[in-house]
């Protein structure tokens, strides 16, 4: 098992469940229900307040997606998806990738909260540094 990124070109998940009416259902269910628990969304990486349009969201674990009968279903828990801004999601990735422990020997949902642990620490000294 590995969690480095996979081209999308082999990737269904990528090429196929993300652009799925499938997924963008799940996604909207998952924007209202986190609206109801906290008004106030803010990006699990940096953490500024985005606007829905801002966000994507970052899978810890891949266990609710499923291709079924020839269809994509979404089953993924409310706290297996994570918001974060496109370039922090793409600097998430780009640590669990580059990152041979975290690439290869870790769970995802281990990876991605170590990954996503150092990648608020890096912001916030950036931020720090200004």
């Amino acid at each position: 098992m590995t969690n480095r990124r996979k081209p999308a070109v082999r990737n269904s998940y990528r090429s196929e469940f993300l652009h799925s009416p499938a997924w963008f259902a799940r996604r909207d269910r998952w924007f209202r229900k986190q609206q109801r628990l906290a008004p106030v969304l803010t990006c699990a990486a940096c953490g500024r307040v985005p606007t829905q349009d801002q966000l994507e969201l970052h899978h810890l674990d891949y266990a609710g997606v499923r291709f079924v009968d020839g269809t994509w279903r979404a089953f993924e828990r409310h706290d297996d998806l994570v918001p974060l801004h496109p370039y922090c999601h793409d600097l998430l990735h780009r640590l669990i990738d580059r990152d041979v422990v975290l690439a290869r020997h870790r769970s995802r949902r281990e990876a991605s909260r170590f990954a996503l642990e150092r990648l608020r620490l890096k912001l916030v000294a950036f931020e720090e540094s200004l």
